[in-house]
């Protein structure tokens, strides 16, 4: 098994993109890359202490690669908002990808590369790359909260 950490704005849609795909094996939702000991969601929500709403995902790299994860995390939310995704903003919503080991960081920044060679946005692509650190699993209502509450997505519906 292997793991991967993403932050891409709010971890309830973030997590709940990740479970279905094949080959994941569990996710769970929390707080890294801040400066705050064992942060609590009412800690974060105050973005005093430097940590991104996060989904950690454990996988099995023999039925799904970690390239093909990166492909989701581009594809799920937009990298050229900078500490914001839609209505949420605060640098805890900031898009950053966690590497755990020097070859996801190399792909993690190949797959970058690629992405702003496509030319697909206009704006730059702000997304952090960055050594994982301690993650804080946060509290458990927030766990799988989409799925409990029998949701598919928390986006808000274009207009």
């Amino acid at each position: 098994m292997a793991k991967a950490t993403f932050a891409a704005g709010c971890f309830w849609g973030v997590e709940a993109t990740f479970r279905q795909l094949p080959g994941v094996i569990s996710t769970r939702v929390g707080y890294t890359g801040g400066n705050h000991p064992d942060p609590t969601y009412k800690d974060v929500c105050t973005d005093r202490t430097g940590h991104a709403e996060a989904v950690e995902v454990e996988y099995d790299p023999a039925k799904l690669s970690y390239d093909a994860l990166l492909d989701v995390f581009w594809e799920n939310h937009d990298p050229t908002q900078l500490n914001r995704q839609g209505p949420d903003w605060g640098t805890q919503y900031r898009s950053a990808i966690f590497f755990h080991s020097p070859e996801q960081e190399a792909a993690a920044k190949a797959s970058k590369e690629k992405l702003e060679k496509s030319r697909r946005y206009s704006k730059p692509i702000v997304t952090q790359i960055v050594p994982a650190v301690t993650f804080y699993e946060a509290e458990d209502y927030h766990q799988q909260y989409l799925e409990k509450r029998g949701l598919a997505t928390c986006h808000i519906p274009a207009k």
